[in-house]
């Protein structure tokens, strides 16, 4: 299994790290493309920022979503906190998803066609990156060690007092 993690996070990560790249280069097509996305969630993303003592407007938004990718792509493909770069990269690859795929809106059946194939890439990546989460590549969850943690230290107080019988 480590060969295939060895291959595959590099694999799963290339598009992230060409995407954010992408992303930063042509910044400006990104955030038009993603405006009508941004103003319905506007709401949202105002109560996220509001402790920011300036305001983001789309472009930021997207170099951010980029720069996020590009940094979550390598750390994934080189092994750096895998199972938190693939939940971080999963969370940026669902705007990105919606703002630039929306084939439910276009006209154009070919158009439609190609938004719609790479609507469902992105939703296969999201997919890859859930499973890449949760691989604690064979060893127990942090979850796991915390409790067992937990009751190993809660055996040594019950030990180590005086009183308990």
């Amino acid at each position: 299994m480590t060969l295939v993690r060895r291959f595959a996070r590099p694999m799963l990560s290339t598009m992230f790290i060409s995407g954010g790249i992408n992303a930063l280069k042509s910044a400006e097509g990104h955030a038009q493309a993603a405006e009508p996305v941004v103003d319905k969630l506007h709401p949202a993303i105002d109560k996220a920022t509001e402790p920011l003592p300036f305001d983001l407007d789309t472009k930021q938004l997207v170099q951010i979503n980029g720069v996020v990718q590009v940094v979550g792509g390598l750390m994934l493909a080189t092994g750096k906190f895998p199972r938190l770069s693939s939940l971080v990269l999963a969370a940026s690859l669902v705007p990105t998803t919606l703002a630039g795929h929306r084939f439910w809106e276009e006209s154009d059946p070919k158009v439609k066609a190609q938004q719609q194939v790479h609507f469902f890439k992105n939703v296969s990546m999201l997919g890859g990156l859930i499973l890449a989460s949760v691989d604690t590549e064979g060893k127990p969850s942090v979850a796991w060690r915390a409790k067992r943690a937990a009751r190993h230290a809660g055996h040594r107080v019950a030990d180590a007092n005086p009183l308990s019988s």
